[in-house]
Order: C-alpha cells, then structure tokens, then sequence
C-alpha cells in the first residue's frame, strides 16, 4: 500500500525473481519525496473503531474529529512524518541497487511526476508499444 507498493524492493527480491521469470520491461516511478511523505502521513484513525480517514482522500467532515462519534482521531506511530520520512529513506537505499540492476540491463523507463493521471498517459503509451493488441477470434 502507498509508496512502498513496488516489487522488488531489495536485490534479493530482485534474485528471486530473476529465478521465475525473464523481464523485458520495468518501470520506476520517480515521485518528489516530500510529496510522498505528505501523502503517506495524511493518514489518521479513529481509535475506537479503526475507521481511516485520509486527508487528500476521504477526510472527516470536522478537521480531526470522528464523523460518526465526535471523538478525536489519531496517527498512528509510523504514520508520522518523521517516521515516514526514515521509512522512504530505508527504502530508497535498499532500492537504488535494484535501480542499477535493471539499468544496466538497458530495459528500465523511469517516469517523474507527482499526480497519477499525469504519469499514467505515459506509462500507457510505453506499454501500448511492448504489447501487441489483443486481436478476437472474429478479427482473425
């Protein structure tokens, strides 16, 4: 979930995977770090009940307060922008080796930007021309 979605995240992903399949295409997206600690730290809970609320997303009607019950909403430990910011930080230097490896293999396409719509055109475009249109068996 959130930023940290990506597979393989670790050389030794990266090895296990090598072992089950050959892959001709790998896409990095490139994601401004602020913006991905706003993102993963804009999540808040209510306690009692486990509702999450996500501030870009779906937030409370009353800033910091359950809908439901009124009561105060919390953030979780790791929600919290420090401990997000060292989460992404861990993360991108277990990745850059990753990174490298599909480089140097020359079948990496990194792609920058903050918002999805905006970087999926693109992506779209890049698979588009990798995979051949499925054809039906009235076309044929």
């Amino acid at each position: 979930h959130g930023a940290c979605a990506g597979f393989p995240r670790t050389l030794g992903q990266a090895e296990v995977l090598d072992r089950i399949c050959e892959l001709d295409l790998v896409i990095s997206l490139n994601i401004p770090f602020e913006t991905l600690k706003d993102r993963l730290s804009a999540r808040w809970v209510h306690p009692a009940s486990g509702r999450v609320y996500n501030m870009d997303f779906n937030p409370p009607h009353v800033q910091g307060i359950d809908d439901l019950t009124g009561e105060p909403l919390v953030q979780r430990e790791d929600d919290k922008p420090e401990a997000v910011a060292a989460r992404l930080r861990k993360y991108k230097d277990a990745a850059k080796p990753v990174i490298e490896l599909y480089k140097s293999r020359g079948i990496l396409h990194s792609f920058s930007g903050t918002e999805t719509n905006k970087i999926w055109p693109y992506v779209y475009t890049l698979l588009s021309s990798k995979i051949p249109p499925v054809v039906s068996d009235e076309e044929k």
